[in-house]
């Protein structure tokens, strides 16, 4: 059989340490692995008519003696299955002599081939992929960029009897953020945020006045006066919990993904502006005792899509996925979040006295797990939820 015949069917390598007291060579060892495995296993596993019709490829060995003592590597190419070249790799052990010589051979590893090509074919399309990239023009960018924004279009809504430019996410959504204009519902979904209905103008049409009844609802707006004139107008006419600005001369339609990140983590309850501006007011708990429930609801049917997975979701107030990793890396992610809106935990594990203390640095409003470990403290703004 060709070496090259032999390469392309071997599955697995057999890689063992042979160690004997005297010298012995290396068709010593050879000699002794048919020899002495024959007759121990069935006809199937015959080293030697494995060896004829090509399951097994050559066998290697590489022998050197010093002192009186020999030591080498052997390595034995096979094309059968897992479970008969781990049996054949056993069998190996059971060798005692070379030649004269008492020896001993250990079975170090059987390394998969298919696995290392993976690896490589992997490595390597990494660097084609680098490459490609480094040789990505401005104008493939600007194409890019134009399917993108193809993409966010197709992805916009039109919501309720007024027709209202909205993110796919407004009608399912416990939570909501009122916008001023079309360009600001299409630049947060550019950056992921899909639960945004516009206004459209200074006057609040009355689908999101009855909207703001029935949602958890911040008010994002432009940093400018059209932004203070329509905050006037949704205080009257809407029931809003937070309100939010875009820096001062800024819109909302201009913002960076960080700005906006900051911007939502940053939102101030309503009753703050009612204070500021020397209004007093007895706002409804009704609404709030009515959602509350409702976000604990999707919380746990979000942790029922997770079950079983081992995956954890970093979610924003309005429930939208920031990020979603391996739980094993939870930990780690909870800790390198900077600025990122992220609200609530949802993950398929135990919540740990470790994740609560990180959680609650961090900000996390909501940690949503299958069970939780005995925890020593539990912070009073940082509601659990198990199953």
């Amino acid at each position: 059989m060709g070496a090259k015949e032999e390469i392309s069917t071997t599955k697995y390598l057999i890689h063992a340490q042979i160690n004997a007291n005297g010298i012995v060579e290396k068709p010593d060892v050879v000699g002794a692995i048919f020899g002495q495995t024959e007759g121990l296993l069935s006809n199937d596993l015959d080293l030697r008519e494995l060896q004829k019709t090509g399951r097994i490829g050559r066998i290697k060995v590489n022998i050197n003696s010093k002192a009186g003592r020999s030591k080498g590597e052997i390595v034995i190419p096979s094309s059968l299955d897992r479970v008969e070249t781990a049996i054949l790799a056993a069998s190996l052990e059971t060798i005692n002599r070379v030649g004269p010589c008492e020896a001993y051979i250990q079975v170090n590893k059987v390394e998969d081939v298919r696995a290392v090509k993976r690896r490589k074919v992997v490595d390597r399309a990494k660097e084609l992929y680098k490459g490609m990239m480094e040789e990505v023009t401005p104008e493939s960018l600007k194409m890019i960029e134009e399917v993108k924004e193809a993409m966010r279009i197709h992805e916009i809504t039109d919501f309720g009897h007024d027709r209202l430019p909205a993110g796919p996410n407004v009608a399912s959504s416990d939570a909501i953020l009122v916008v001023e204009g079309r360009a600001d519902v299409l630049n947060l979904l550019r950056y992921g945020v899909k639960n945004a209905i516009a206004v459209e103008g200074v006057s609040v049409p009355k689908t999101v006045a009855e909207l703001t009844k029935k949602k958890t609802v911040t008010a994002f707006l432009d940093g400018d006066r059209g932004g203070d004139l329509i905050l006037k107008e949704l205080l009257q006419v809407g029931e809003l919990d937070y309100v939010t600005r875009a820096p001062r001369g800024k819109e909302v339609e201009d913002l960076t993904k960080d700005e906006v990140m900051v911007a939502l983590r940053d939102k101030i309850p309503v009753e703050q502006i009612y204070h500021d501006m020397g209004i007093k007011v007895d706002k409804p708990e009704k609404k709030q005792a009515d959602k509350t429930p409702d976000k604990i609801r999707v919380l746990k049917g979000i942790l029922k899509d997770v079950e079983g997975s081992g995956k954890a979701e970093i979610l924003d107030d309005a429930l939208n996925i920031l990020k979603e990793v391996k739980v094993e890396s939870l930990y780690d992610e909870i800790k390198g979040l900077q600025n990122s809106g992220a609200y609530a935990v949802v993950f398929d594990g135990v919540v740990s006295q470790r994740l609560i203390d990180i959680a609650k640095e961090k900000g996390l409003k909501q940690l949503v797990a299958v069970r939780m470990s005995e925890v020593v403290k539990k912070p009073s703004h940082l509601k659990i939820i198990t199953r």
